[in-house]
């Protein structure tokens, strides 16, 4: 680049330096210089253009604060930018600002990496809480699309609490645990998340206290604290959270709702004894506190069926009940339910009114059909079997490979193993030593900030053969920074 070609017009009410910057604009947008153009110096572009140094640097500075340009020191000034959107002749729209002004907290940048990396080819995902592509019912899912051709579907709206067709189907179903209820008190829900959002908005104001299970799910998603809630845990024992310290937290730091999973929590698999939940739902009264009973695991026993729900007890309208065939069935469907006062659902619909118009009907109609014909039943009695069969190989895995450097409970139903590492390590180096090796793992902290000696294993994702390598190789690479740490 001796010549140019080209002079900036000293007659032009245009400033040298904007011109100097359109130039070299017009040269990358135009191709001339494509991105890793190495442009002249300073000093060659103003004797080229026969103009005082500072012109040049103001032209050039410019351009790198618009993205186009970056020096490199040893390398020169080069092109590093072509984008319409960067060369557009006005500065770009500054999104940034926007971005950081969202009242929408952000995930945990762990969660962000457990999120991008589940799709990357060849990953073992070793903590992903859903059923395996391979436990999905893809084949009764095609029966209950074929019948539609017999059928009268609704392709419209549905109404604010969901299809009556598929609350009724609910009812029934929930009275067989014990829970009795009508269609009027069930919301119809796309997914456990969103139940937990709507009464984040609906039900509590900026600067309440939510008290959960230290650790907990919650921790994991920000629905509340996006709502400007603070959470509290309380700390739980093998049967689940403390009635009596929920007193003692709710006096210490406030507490304007319980949110609890008693049938094989997330993340530590644990089951809330009978007795637990019964003095639970006593405190609860007591201290006037409304519950929300998450059981979106309670359908996947493996042993024996859980104890009845808080629910089922709750004669006063404290519980909120909260259920979802993503679990079971299949995430795909979004289809979960709240069953609570009908005037708390009331209120909650109207709210999902404004937000999405209510869940997909077609998926309404799917589900509905999934209960009232038995398909729920038998698709739960094989799952329950492959489960049993891989928890049992996941913890004759863990004994062969972690005996004596991890301790864990069985889990009597649900998905999780809470896998805690004895001996003091970098948790963060193992997980991204472990992604490195095409192994994704749930670290503990994601849940609670002081489990950083945890890892939340599922056996309901990977295949066993993929299980099987990933906790070989886990227990290699976690041996190998224990023997680096001493």
């Amino acid at each position: 680049m001796k010549d140019l070609g080209w002079k900036p017009n000293r007659k032009s009410h245009v400033p040298l330096h904007k011109q100097i910057e359109e130039y070299i604009k017009g040269k990358i947008l135009k191709g001339e210089w494509p991105v890793g153009t190495r442009i002249p110096s300073q000093r060659q572009l103003s004797d080229m253009l026969e103009v005082n140094r500072s012109t040049v640097v103001s032209a050039v500075d410019e351009l790198a604060a618009q993205g186009l340009l970056a020096g490199k020191k040893g390398g020169g000034t080069r092109v590093i930018n072509n984008t319409w959107s960067v060369l557009a002749a006005d500065p770009p729209l500054d999104w940034d600002t926007y971005v950081q002004s969202g009242t929408y907290k952000p995930n945990m940048p762990t969660i962000q990496e457990i999120n991008r990396a589940e799709f990357h080819p060849n990953i073992i995902r070793l903590g992903t809480g859903e059923l395996s592509p391979h436990l999905l019912p893809h084949g009764q899912m095609h029966k209950i699309w074929n019948r539609t051709s017999n059928r009268q579907i609704s392709l419209g709206y549905p109404e604010p609490k969901g299809d009556l067709f598929l609350r009724t189907a609910l009812a029934d179903h929930l009275q067989r645990i014990g829970i009795q209820t009508t269609p009027s008190s069930i919301l119809i829900v796309s997914g456990a998340l969103q139940a937990l959002q709507l009464i984040s908005v609906g039900l509590l104001h900026r600067g309440s206290s939510v008290l959960l299970e230290k650790p907990s799910y919650l921790n994991s998603v920000h629905v509340f604290q996006s709502a400007g809630m603070k959470l509290v845990g309380v700390p739980v024992d093998q049967e689940g959270i403390q009635p009596s310290l929920v007193c003692k937290y709710k006096r210490q730091y406030g507490g304007d709702l319980l949110y609890i999973i008693p049938s094989f929590h997330n993340p530590t698999g644990i089951l809330m004894s009978e007795k637990r939940r019964h003095d639970l739902l006593a405190t609860s009264e007591q201290q006037r506190l409304p519950v929300v009973e998450d059981d979106v695991y309670r359908d996947l026993w493996l042993d024996n069926p859980p104890p009845l729900p808080l629910k089922s007890h709750d004669k006063n309208g404290n519980v909120l009940y909260v259920g979802s065939f993503s679990k079971t069935v299949s995430p795909g469907l979004r289809i979960g339910w709240i069953a609570g006062p009908e005037p708390v659902m009331d209120r909650l619909a109207d709210i999902k009114m404004q937000t999405d118009y209510g869940s997909s009907s077609l998926s309404q109609w799917a589900a509905a059909e999934w209960l009232s014909t038995g398909l729920y039943q038998d698709h739960l009695n094989q799952v329950r079997k492959e489960l049993k069969y891989r928890r049992n190989s996941t913890i004759k895995l863990l004994e062969q490979h972690f005996g004596g450097v991890a301790s864990w409970s069985v889990p009597s139903g649900g998905f999780y193993i809470w896998l805690h590492i004895i001996p003091s390590i970098s948790m963060r180096e193992l997980f991204e030593t472990a992604l490195k090796e095409g192994i994704l793992l749930n670290p503990g902290t994601i849940y609670d900030r002081d489990a950083d000696q945890y890892i939340r294993i599922s056996y309901s994702y990977a295949s066993l053969e993929e299980m099987e390598q990933a906790i070989s190789r886990l227990s290699l690479i976690m041996n190998d920074l224990i023997n680096r740490r001493e």
